[in-house]
């Protein structure tokens, strides 16, 4: 689709600098992100609104629809990414305005730590596990159980409440690594 940009909309993008805030009302939510109708934005020729927010870009937790997160009229405050020149968009982030809950749980929680936990999913090659509030780590299949396991659903159910111990904690890639088998006794220990 070729979406032509008017002159005053492309004056507008252009004068957004990244990191500025802006605040507007969900116009509507599409199975691909939200468009945001801005405050002083102009209205966009084809879409509900000059302002986008991708889903990964919508929150910090794991979700499956936008609705579960934003409303259609709900006023918001987002941080602008980018102007989309191809599709005449603001590219924004609503995570970018809440504090990250996995490096604030980061500077609480060390390798060794026991931790109480729900397990959320399990895949082929282990189980997640809701430890903290939007808070979720991997089990690998390796540290379900001291004695080899192919299939987590062997030791472990949905909604199990659990004990795992962290393993590691990785940052940058926001990802927690936990063990179950080393929260359980190991055998032959006294």
């Amino acid at each position: 689709m070729d979406i032509e940009i008017t002159p005053e909309l492309r004056e507008f993008l252009s004068s957004l600098k990244p990191g500025e805030r802006l605040s507007g009302s969900v116009a509507s939510i599409e199975s691909f992100g939200v468009f945001v109708a801005l405050d002083d934005g102009p209205a966009h020729p084809v879409y509900p609104g000059v302002g986008f927010i991708s889903y990964a870009e919508l929150a910090w937790q794991r979700f499956d629809t936008g609705g579960e997160i934003l409303q259609v009229g709900e006023r918001i405050l987002c941080e602008f990414l980018q102007f989309d020149t191809w599709l005449g968009e603001a590219r924004l982030s609503l995570k970018a305005t809440q504090p990250d809950p996995f490096q604030m749980f980061a500077d609480a929680t060390e390798p060794g730590q026991r931790l109480p936990g729900t397990v959320t999913k399990l895949v082929p090659f282990g189980a997640f596990v809701h430890v903290a509030r939007g808070i979720e780590g991997l089990v690998h299949v390796s540290e379900i159980a001291w004695t080899p396991v192919e299939d987590p659903s062997g030791i472990v159910q949905l909604g199990d409440e659990i004990t795992v111990v962290v393993t590691a904690v990785d940052r940058s890639r926001r990802r927690l690594s936990l063990s179950l088998r080393q929260a359980l006794r190991a055998p032959n220990a006294l």
